[in-house]
């Protein structure tokens, strides 16, 4: 009989966790969350001012208060994830959000659902910050960045459906019955994670991490090296680029295309869609194409894009044209977004949920700033978009350049 105990401890071996197909479905579920806790109940902002009694503004800032809490969760439970592993912190985040959704369905007045909301972007940050460190703890190179564009695939799809199916059921559900959809989800999400996900940062792997803190400094010191900041940069700013067209997108396609909302809900289906097809693409070409190649191929699709947008903002040329430049931008998006954040978090082994969480964080905060940014102009001029995702772009080309090492 083969002798299955480790010949130099006597102890059996551990037995790693792998990357499969159904612990990657519940990481995409966990990346999906926070696309459908934003999304889902914005066409039911008119019925929670009417039945909270307060303003336009005051819902707004549920909104706010939501992104904010996904901003500093991702803070907080990378750094912990590292020092106490990725199962506990998760399923502590999952209970908080099943919980904290609860307490939006029932919140009597807008300060409680203010709080709640807080809390729930607090603890949905868990599931995306953690979903990238357990995939950097189980595959590096070519199968991480194919992992990372799969789960691209999930948030291109996420933000489209979330508002299409918010509109389609916020008549006869209610606004607190969309909250309870989300409460659905999360109690989902806790199943899953608490039958699916095991621990992929064992406890003799933090205590291998722990001697070469105590040796060599803090592995988070990895952070500042050219690579992780180079594709973090990289990433956060090509992301910054479709969170401004996002932004602009309901003046671009109604007030200067003058489409209607069904309209305009198909044209931004069909760029997410785009974008799910070039991720799905870019997740099969990794295995014989470099992530760093895709990179760039990605950026200079973008280029093009973002150029013709700018010339034609700027010009008379005919408006249509535009939603031509940013399909072209948006399909490149594909081959960046998923290639950049394993690239980035492959650079920082040592400390992949510290790292997860400064990427995301670094991504919602650009994605907050970029926002108003977009609509200085009005809404009859695509000039301030076109300079916002010029200068986005130029940023995140020069971060990708920085990471070229010289022979």
């Amino acid at each position: 009989m083969t002798n299955l105990r480790d010949s130099s401890t006597g102890s059996l071996p551990t037995i790693r966790p792998v990357l499969t197909t159904g612990l990657l479905c519940i990481l995409a579920l966990l990346s999906a969350v926070a696309p459908f806790a934003t999304d889902l109940y914005l066409p039911a902002f008119p019925a929670i001012a009417a039945d909270l009694s307060t303003g336009a503004s005051g819902v707004q800032l549920t909104l706010t208060a939501f992104l904010v809490g996904v901003a500093v969760g991702q803070l907080v439970f990378g750094p912990l994830s590292d020092r106490f592993g990725r199962r506990l912190p998760l399923l502590i985040g999952a209970v908080v959000f099943v919980l904290s959704s609860v307490a939006t369905v029932v919140a009597p007045t807008l300060g409680v659902l203010m709080a709640a909301r807080v809390l729930q972007g607090l603890s949905g940050a868990a599931g995306m910050v953690l979903g990238r460190a357990v995939i950097s703890d189980l595959a590096q190179g070519a199968a991480a960045a194919r992992a990372m564009s799969l789960m691209m695939i999930v948030g291109g799809v996420a933000p489209v459906v979330a508002p299409l199916l918010g509109g389609a059921i916020a008549e006869p559900l209610g606004w607190r019955g969309l909250l309870a959809v989300v409460l659905g989800i999360a109690v989902l999400t806790l199943v899953a994670v608490a039958l699916g996900v095991r621990e992929t940062l064992p406890r003799e792997r933090r205590a291998e991490l722990a001697l070469l803190k105590r040796a060599t400094g803090s592995p988070a010191r990895a952070l500042l090296s050219r690579e992780y900041a180079g594709y973090t940069l990289t990433f956060a700013f090509a992301f910054t680029v479709m969170m401004a067209y996002i932004s602009a997108s309901p003046f671009l396609y109604q007030s200067m295309l003058g489409l209607d909302e069904l309209q305009y809900g198909m044209m931004f289906g069909l760029n997410a869609l785009a974008l799910m097809a070039t991720s799905a693409m870019s997740a099969k070409l990794v295995t014989r194409v470099p992530p760093r190649r895709l990179i760039a191929i990605g950026l200079s699709g973008m280029g093009a894009g973002v150029l013709a947008f700018l010339g034609l903002a700027v010009t008379a040329a005919p408006v249509w044209l535009l939603a031509v430049a940013i399909f072209a931008v948006v399909a490149s998006l594909g081959f960046v977004l998923g290639n950049a954040t394993a690239l980035a978090l492959s650079a920082v082994p040592g400390a992949a949920g510290t790292a997860s969480a400064v990427l995301g964080a670094l991504q919602f905060a650009l994605a907050a700033l970029v926002s108003p940014l977009v609509s200085i102009g009005g809404e009859d001029s695509a000039v301030p978009l076109a300079i916002v995702m010029t200068g986005a772009l130029a940023i995140a080309a020069c971060a990708f350049a920085s990471t070229h090492r010289r022979r």
